[in-house]
């Protein structure tokens, strides 16, 4: 059946019909489809797991149980699993076991622009990288049989354009094979020293087979179109290659970037003039042609910064880049914030009022950063902002305490628990606030333990804050309203103020879940304002200043009323939520 499929459905599609049993991901842009989509399958098991760690371990362990197993995640995911994936290598699988991992070059949603690449290489385990989603749909399919063949996990390497690309697939039934047989095998599966150090000769020696393999294998394709120009490319750069030089060059698409194959690239440099490698982020692929000692062009031309295009390839071959001009550069850029009635911005109102120094995370609160707020000091990875607090409060020893971690609901349970627990073990007196909005809310709205709901929407156990965190031992725990200025105000100087650890729990859901329910749009009465702005100073795209006064979009207003606490003269009218 041929069906228009985005990258990330064409890879659910091909893991399901491959076989798939078992799903296990965290949401994380550009890969959270994938897991998405393959909920929608009720002959499976699929989970949000609280972090990629877990999920990998859970898709190891159906592995060896015999079934086939995914987890999907994004490149900065692939950090928080790379522990069971470099011991996996040597353990091997039992049943087929595919690690899903999409890059973002660009960062248009993350905090790095990683090169997943490293990680096959490190790890020594195969990678496919499909450059459109029929790719995505077989070489999804087929790495649960390379899985099986040579006793590895096998990475799928996707990158934001290939996974939100539409390009048409032909389907195929879905195969199910019988579930393999689990058979103990202290030796194979238990990697303590004695067994470990007998597998990485294993691993070694599988490394030799599957290079060999890469010489022929369906992965890698070769264009030959009689030039005196060679292209070796992968992924979405093929893409750019063929829209802007078509059959012009000989080219060497990689489909299979670890291990690279060595007499198929000789070949094929053999047959042509000029060399080139083309490829997103590190020289991966210009590193290994360089080392079998091969002349050729590759970032001194090509940058490992951000994303290619069709224009980037046109120009560097000497060919017209405007051609491939996708957008217009006077348009004006629309910058990004919180939503009109985020229930983060009190809060973090409150937090630049008081002057204090905020350790952020990362979700959608991120965004706390951006002016006016400006409420945020620092964000690095997932939980980052509880153990980063705990470090800046330690250093400081207690001096002048008014620095404060912000973390969301979903990002705490996936690695903020264990910051939390140094904080109160390690004893500084820090204040973490937790911000609760019922949801995982930057990747798009998937449940997490927090929310009583699973990934298919049924009930499931929810997990409680409250008791976690003075399980965790914290005995300062208490709940604000981020919609009421002065019960936020009040929690942030007590705790502050407080001589020992404290949790702050900011509680109100996103306001774009569909359950929310908003009030009417609030109203300015232009006779009562006095066009002092300070409305303006919490960033709502509802609010504007038109004709010299406040104005407020109906279009945007959900009623929050955080605004109308703001205003001294009464200006803004209506009823609030």
């Amino acid at each position: 059946m041929k069906k228009l499929l985005i990258g990330n459905r064409a890879v659910a599609e091909g893991l399901y019909d491959g076989g798939l049993s078992v799903v296990s991901s965290y949401p994380g842009t550009p890969s959270t489809e994938i897991t998405e989509f393959l909920s929608e399958y009720g002959d499976i098991h699929s989970e949000w797991a609280p972090n990629e760690k877990v999920a990998c371990e859970v898709a190891f362990g159906a592995s060896l149980a015999g079934a086939r197993s995914a987890c999907a995640m994004k490149h900065v995911g692939l950090n928080v699993a790379a522990d069971p994936l470099f011991t996996l290598s040597y353990t091997g699988v039992n049943g087929g076991m595919v690690i899903c991992v999409a890059d973002d070059p660009a960062m248009h949603s993350s905090q790095n622009e990683q090169d997943s690449r490293h990680y096959a290489i490190a790890a020594k385990v195969p990678m496919l990288e499909p450059a459109d989603s029929a790719e995505a749909y077989a070489f999804a399919k087929a790495a649960f049989e390379l899985s099986e063949q040579f006793d590895t996990p096998v990475l799928l390497r996707m990158c934001t354009r290939i996974a939100h690309s539409q390009s048409v697939v032909e389907t195929e039934e879905r195969v199910m094979p019988v579930l393999k047989e689990y058979v103990k095998d202290p030796a194979k599966y238990i990697m303590m020293p004695g067994n470990a150090i007998r597998r990485h000769p294993v691993v070694e020696a599988r490394t030799a087979a599957l290079t060999e393999y890469a010489e022929n294998c369906p992965f890698n394709t070769v264009e030959d179109n009689g030039s005196d120009i060679g292209i070796i490319t992968s992924g979405c750069s093929y893409q750019y290659v063929k829209e802007a030089l078509g059959d012009s060059v000989n080219v060497l698409k990689i489909g299979m970037p670890n291990p690279l194959p060595v007499n198929l690239i000789k070949e094929f440099a053999a047959k042509v003039k000029t060399l080139y490698v083309i490829e997103e982020l590190d020289p991966i692929i210009e590193t290994h042609v360089r080392t079998l000692g091969l002349d050729v062009i590759g970032k001194e031309k090509f940058s490992p910064l951000g994303e290619f295009s069709q224009a980037t390839v046109a120009a560097a071959f000497g060919k017209d880049a405007n051609a491939f001009a996708t957008a217009d550069s006077d348009i004006p850029n629309r910058p990004p914030m919180m939503c009109a009635g985020c229930p983060h911005r009190g809060l973090f109102y409150t937090l630049a009022k008081n002057k204090v120094t905020v350790m952020g995370d990362i979700g959608c609160y991120t965004l706390g950063a951006v002016p006016p707020l400006s409420a945020l000091d620092s964000t690095l990875c997932m939980g980052a902002s509880v153990s980063g607090l705990h470090g800046f409060n330690a250093a400081r020893d207690g001096a002048d305490k008014k620095s404060v971690a912000v973390i969301g609901d979903s990002t705490f349970m996936h690695s903020g628990m264990t910051g939390l627990v140094n904080v109160a073990y390690n004893a500084t007196n820090s204040t973490v606030i937790i911000l609760d909005n019922s949801i995982t809310g930057m990747t798009g709205h998937q449940q997490n333990p927090t929310t009583g709901y699973n990934i298919k929407g049924d009930p499931a156990a929810k997990v409680d804050l409250e008791a976690l965190c003075k399980a965790l031992g914290i005995n300062r725990v208490r709940v604000v309203d981020p919609y009421d200025l002065k019960e936020c105000d009040t929690a942030v100087k007590e705790e502050l103020a407080a001589e020992e650890p404290s949790v702050i729990i900011s509680r109100r859901p996103c306001v774009l879940l569909k359950t929310v329910k908003t009030a009417p749009s609030l109203t300015v009465a232009a006779d009562k304002c006095k066009s002092c702005k300070r409305c303006m100073g919490l960033g709502c795209p509802a609010i504007r200043m038109k004709d010299g006064k406040a104005d407020i979009d109906t279009t945007l207003c959900v009623g929050c009323g955080v605004c109308k606490q703001l205003c001294a003269f009464d200006a803004i009218e209506g009823v609030t939520m």
